[in-house]
């Protein structure tokens, strides 16, 4: 079986592939990108979500075996609060995350009553609509540490070549305050440079970098609260000593701010 890549994408805002109007217009391109990973991976055995919209006090498993939904958006038309994205959960995914985290003495919790968040749902259903591939969702840690997620990232590489495919979900720009305005046009591109060279450095620049991001220029002007960038760290630790290519940028997502998807190792051939 070939190794599969790890990613990091963006999910976008609220709804969006459900939306009609202003709010859905200049998402095709973010729509195409994510069309085309089942083109790169193949059908992996499940998936391993990260999202930006799940923290706990230690990493947790979602494991209820049929997911239920978990709409954490806000002032959407009411049909958006019936969308139902219907993929089972994986056992024996949840089972090699508990075990390979154990052995790097990250501890595991579970949680049998956690449903998909946007996060997770919305990217998945642009990804793979008929919600055939199973998903297990895991947590961020409180506290938002780079270096603990990019070491969680490490403990689940070997989940890459048994057919499980790690998805963190997030976005590289992240201030809802200032993202329809004029300001956030700069810093945003000012960070997506520092993020592509970052990420296409060698493994160990690349790392070094990852942990002090808030070095970064208008690294906190980008993220005001990490919560949004710290999944691209499990999807880097995941391959830490492989390629990164950015397979998705935008200079002007949603009319001036630079946003991009990067992958982690080859695809398969």
């Amino acid at each position: 079986m070939s190794k599969l890549p790890s990613y990091f994408i963006s999910h976008g805002g609220g709804p969006w592939p459900w939306m009609t109007g202003p709010f859905a217009d200049g998402y095709e391109k973010l729509s195409e990108a994510l069309r085309d990973m089942p083109r790169q991976t193949g059908r992996p055995k499940a998936i391993l979500m990260v999202s930006a919209h799940w923290e706990e006090p230690e990493f947790t498993l979602m494991t209820a075996p049929r997911p239920g939904m978990f709409y954490d958006y806000y002032g959407f038309p009411p049909e958006t609060y019936q969308i139902q994205y219907p993929a089972p959960s994986s056992p024996e995914l949840a089972g090699r995350v508990r075990e390979l985290a154990g052995k790097a003495g990250i501890p595991v919790r579970d949680d049998a009553e956690r449903g998909y968040d946007h996060g997770a749902f919305v990217p998945l259903a642009v990804i793979y609509p008929d919600a055939s591939v199973p998903v297990t969702q895991l947590s961020l840690k409180a506290g938002l540490d780079p270096e603990a997620h990019l070491a969680m990232g490490r403990a689940l590489a070997p989940l890459r070549e048994e057919g499980y495919l790690i998805l963190g979900s997030g976005l590289s720009y992240h201030n809802l305050r200032e993202f329809r305005s004029v300001s956030a046009g700069p810093p945003s591109h000012r960070f997506d440079a520092w993020l592509q060279d970052t990420l296409q450095s060698s493994p160990r620049v690349r790392s070094e970098r990852l942990v002090h991001w808030e070095q970064a220029p208008s690294a906190r002007e980008a993220h005001p609260r990490e919560e949004h960038l710290i999944p691209l760290m499990v999807a880097a630790g995941a391959a830490e000593n492989e390629p990164a290519e950015r397979i998705y940028h935008e200079d002007t997502f949603q009319g001036r701010i630079a946003v991009s998807n990067f992958r982690f190792g080859a695809a398969p051939r």
